[in-house]
């Protein structure tokens, strides 16, 4: 089988592209040995089949991030026939920038000049067949969001396939030309995995994962120490004349109109401005959750809850119609319908948030939210870039820690990786809703908004004091491109959402099923008592844990047992207190068990507690240590524990 990579600049629409060509044909896992992810897919083209590679996105090959690492080594030791550039033909000069790295690697590059709709609606005119002889690789014109120009770029590269890549050899003037010539000669007879003209140039800039590489040669390592003594570290020089090359082979080649504000700078203008930035943002936000609680709860939700309690009640009916064992009937209605179908009463709650914030995502809204946090990321000693990663935590935080590895240094990766649990993810959503359900009926939105604000309050505290005692150092600069705002695309939209909320639905038929299975089982232990009661294994578990929630107002051995199954998966909190009151409605058991203050505290508990088991595994894999899990499964407990008693206590001095 064929294999062609794909690599772009963010924002430049390959994701899109890779969308339209692959379809519903697509894997994705890890690289072998990193976390970040692997996208690849399939297409047939005169029934022949190709792998299509989706890279990760990024602005340069160097070794910044383990983003562009893994990028760079795919196109030199992953042997692709061909890599698909894409390009943003609204801003060719600067992608273009990625296209020469890839053709100084020997890259068979064809160009995807992407967005050429957009391109034209600016007027911005471009001399495609002059490009393309200038950087002798063919080009083509496409517009993914509409499928414009995919069936020849895919006979385009296709086509390339036979053609013979050259490396591109630009001239860096007579000093770097002459040290490159120096370590192409050392290197010679070295049996490094890389060109050694590329090996070169990325010694003279000083790339720490490639220094690291030839150093261990004894001749080449005695050539870099004098170079470091002489002060020989040519990257700024190397940069500007990469941008000197790509302004000679296009110079003539775009007209663009004068430079007159688009409409996205005018929005920028408000969205973005120093003052009015955050609170937009967070008006914003409010609106998400207020829309998210009234379609998702008030108009869809009834219908969802009337279905199951029907398919419930029918199933009950047949079960005890053929005489089936007690045992079962009380698994299938108590178990399984009270518990795992407690938690999908609430997906229309996940499907209209994780909507919403798609269509957020995909205008190009949510890159402003990271620039204009990063004010006030900076003085909790982070950067706006951070920012990203707590957002992509409102879905998932397990995608919201592995984001983090786009950051430039460890301690802002870090500190990322660690305040990223206290991001409401969508498993969280069910145990505020039922709350919100039986304590704020009239306020949904409103308290939905205060519960999400406070863990990203939270966050930030909690970066601060990392950053001044867990992982000191040196401030990074927030460098990143604000796409322009687009009509969002319903395809990409309903994409992304499916994908979150199919994660849901499986944790719901896998993980919590078990947690409900198992603790079920511990319930109805041991022979002869009352099922649910205090006297079962389940009931005594649960009232040797309940003294040390008392004090946080939610002291019952229900709701001690509750939060622990939630370290297995968040929404098993749901499921357990849906079976363990079951026959009794869950909203009706909850005001019985609960008052508004303890109802408030334990949410709160829920928000900041300990994170599910996949995401103290996440963390693992990502920091490649266990005392790191270890230490986020721990602190967050005790930080969700004493917020819980400060709030019910303080609570209880007004009441």
């Amino acid at each position: 089988m064929h294999t062609i990579a794909l690599v772009g600049n963010p924002n430049s629409g390959k994701t899109t592209l890779f969308n339209a060509i692959t379809g519903s044909t697509q894997h994705v896992g890890n690289w072998p040995g990193v976390t970040v992810e692997k996208k690849e897919g399939f297409f047939t083209y005169n029934n022949e089949k190709y792998s299509l590679v989706d890279l990760p996105g990024t602005y340069t090959l160097g070794a910044f991030s383990e983003d562009e690492i893994v990028a760079r080594d795919f196109v030199l030791k992953g042997n692709p026939e061909v890599v698909i550039n894409v390009i943003d033909a609204t801003n060719i000069k600067r992608n273009l920038y990625l296209t020469v790295q890839l053709l100084e690697m020997g890259a068979n590059v064809v160009l995807a000049l992407n967005m050429m709709d957009e391109a034209k609606a600016k007027e911005i005119n471009i001399d495609i067949n002059k490009l393309s002889d200038r950087l002798n690789v063919p080009i083509v014109e496409t517009s993914a969001s509409k499928k414009i120009g995919i069936d020849e770029l895919l006979r385009v590269t296709v086509e390339s396939i036979s053609r013979k890549a050259n490396s591109l050899d630009i001239s860096y003037g007579e000093e770097i030309d002459e040290e490159i010539k120096n370590i192409e000669k050392l290197l010679e007879n070295k049996d490094f995995p890389y060109p050694k003209r590329w090996l070169a140039i990325k010694i003279l800039e000083n790339d720490k994962d490639i220094v690291s590489l030839v150093s261990s040669d004894s001749e080449i390592k005695n050539y870099l120490e004098r170079l470091k003594e002489e002060d020989k570290i040519y990257e700024l020089e190397i940069v500007d004349k990469r941008y000197d090359y790509i302004n000679s082979i296009t110079k003539g080649l775009i007209k663009e109109p004068e430079n007159i504000p688009t409409t996205t700078d005018k929005v920028d203008r408000v969205l973005t401005n120093y003052i009015f930035g955050i609170p937009i943002f967070a008006l914003i936000m409010a609106l998400v959750f207020q829309l998210t609680f009234k379609i998702g709860q008030d108009f869809l939700g009834g219908y969802v809850e009337t279905f199951i309690g029907f398919i419930a009640s029918s199933v009950e009916n047949l079960l005890v119609s053929i005489n089936a064992p007690d045992l079962l009937v009380s698994f299938v209605s108590e178990g399984f319908f009270g518990g795992v179908g407690a938690v999908l009463v609430f997906v229309p709650l996940i499907v209209v948030l994780y909507f919403f914030l798609a269509i957020l995502e995909d205008t190009g809204y949510m890159a402003r939210a990271a620039y204009v946090m990063d004010s006030l990321m900076r003085k909790v000693g982070l950067q706006g870039k951070s920012f990203i990663s707590m957002v992509v935590g409102f879905g998932c935080n397990v995608p919201g820690i592995m984001s983090t590895r786009t950051l430039d240094n460890k301690k802002d990766r870090m500190i990322a990786i660690l305040i990223n649990p206290f991001m409401s993810c969508g498993a969280r959503l069910p145990v505020y809703m039922v709350f919100i359900g039986a304590f704020f009926p009239n306020n949904g939105g409103l308290v939905l908004f205060l519960i999400y604000a406070l863990g990203i309050a939270m966050a930030l505290i909690m970066a601060k004091v990392f950053s001044k005692t867990l992982f000191k150092g040196e401030e990074t600069h927030f460098i990143m491109e604000l796409p322009p705002y687009r009509l969002p695309s319903m395809n990409s939209v309903f994409r992304d959402m499916w994908e979150k909320v199919w994660g849901f639905l499986k944790r719901a038929g896998t993980v919590i099923f078990l947690v409900v299975t198992i603790l079920w089982v511990l319930s109805m232990l041991p022979a002869g008592v009352e099922p649910y009661s205090k006297e079962s294994l389940l009931g005594r578990i649960g009232s040797l844990l309940a003294p040390i929630f008392s004090p946080a107002g939610f002291g019952t051995w229900q709701a001690s047992v509750s939060l622990f199954a939630g370290i297995a998966a968040k929404e098993a909190i749901v499921g357990t207190l849906g079976m363990l009151y079951s026959p009794l409605e869950l909203t009706e058991a909850l005001r019985m068990n609960f008052t508004t203050l303890s109802a408030i505290s334990y949410m709160v508990m829920v928000l900041l507690y300990t994170p599910c088991a996949a995401t103290i595994a996440t963390v693992k894999r990502e920091t490649n240590s266990v005392k790191w899990a270890l230490f986020m499964a721990v602190y967050t407990f005790l930080l969700g524990y004493i917020m819980a008693v400060v709030v019910y206590q303080i609570g209880s001095l007004f009441i």
